[in-house]
């Protein structure tokens, strides 16, 4: 698996405010010692903040030494390792090829790297679980006419679902919304439940929200949390711009958490949503 460039520019930030710290430096400070190793670069408060913020993506190889000069990291295999994670900072996700359909990437990018997927949507089943002719009918009801740019849509939330067929493919828990299954096209309907039926296994999990439960903690509506094995965790909330919001705050973390722990508690249980899926397969005839 290829690394995320996101999430090693998150490490990469993260790291290098933390080596400041641990200097007992402020961003002035540290970039007036750096302009004293580095009299011939460009040195500045708002660049140490924009490094740190990941406002500047790439980290230049020579300011990063500087700056791990300006820190005290003199260990050549320490240094090498922050140097090697800002090369793969500065690559190309796979995602690349279709960022005029997913922007800046970040969540599909992120979502490669994933350990843990937790997830509860509302409208629609999840990008990682729709099938070829739902994820169609679902594009197209969003107003893209081009059948050139339906497939290319269809193409990269196809290629996303390899993930789940890797041998450290990421868990996953999802609990859908019974208004999701209202809107599942008929034509499409039958196939989609039986996916559902079919992907499910001890590390990949779907679970549904009936109607029956009322006012409930999801209402605000659909979002995702990423777990990573050695990086913080990430809520990522779609928006009707298409420019989804990446949260990293713990505390608002933690609130999404327990958003999710409550919609998972008042959803029928796994066994039960499955007899749930059957039902509505059956319905279907």
């Amino acid at each position: 698996m290829a690394p995320s460039p996101t999430l090693r520019r998150r490490r990469l930030a993260r790291q290098l405010l933390q080596l400041r710290e641990d200097a007992c430096l402020t961003a002035k400070q540290a970039a007036a010692r750096a302009k004293e190793i580095a009299p011939d670069r460009s040195w500045f408060e708002a660049k140490i903040t924009r490094i740190e913020t990941r406002k500047i993506l790439r980290v230049r190889d020579a300011d990063l030494q500087v700056l791990l000069d300006v820190y005290g990291v003199t260990d050549t295999e320490q240094r090498e390792v922050y140097r090697r994670l800002a090369r793969e900072a500065a690559n190309s996700g796979w995602w690349y090829g279709y960022r005029d359909i997913l922007g800046a990437g970040t969540y599909v990018d992120l979502e490669t790297e994933a350990s843990f997927i937790r997830t509860y949507q509302v409208q629609h089943v999840p990008g990682l679980l729709q099938t070829e002719d739902y994820a169609r009918a679902m594009i197209r009801a969003g107003g893209v006419t081009s059948e050139e740019e339906v497939d290319r849509r269809v193409e990269v939330r196809m290629m996303r679902q390899h993930l789940l067929n890797r041998a450290d493919a990421p868990r996953l828990s999802a609990v859908v919304d019974e208004t999701a299954f209202r809107k599942l096209p008929g034509a499409v309907a039958a196939r989609q439940i039986q996916h559902l039926i079919d992907v499910q296994r001890p590390t990949l999990r779907v679970q549904v929200l009936p109607d029956e439960v009322g006012p409930h903690a999801g209402m605000d509506g659909s979002f995702v949390i990423l777990d990573f094995a050695s990086d913080p965790s990430a809520v990522y909330v779609e928006r009707a711009d298409g420019d989804g919001l990446l949260i990293e705050d713990a505390e608002q973390l933690t609130t999404y958490e327990t958003v999710l722990d409550h919609v998972r508690t008042s959803a029928l249980s796994v066994e039960q949503s499955l007899t749930w899926l059957k039902g509505q397969l059956d319905q279907l005839g």
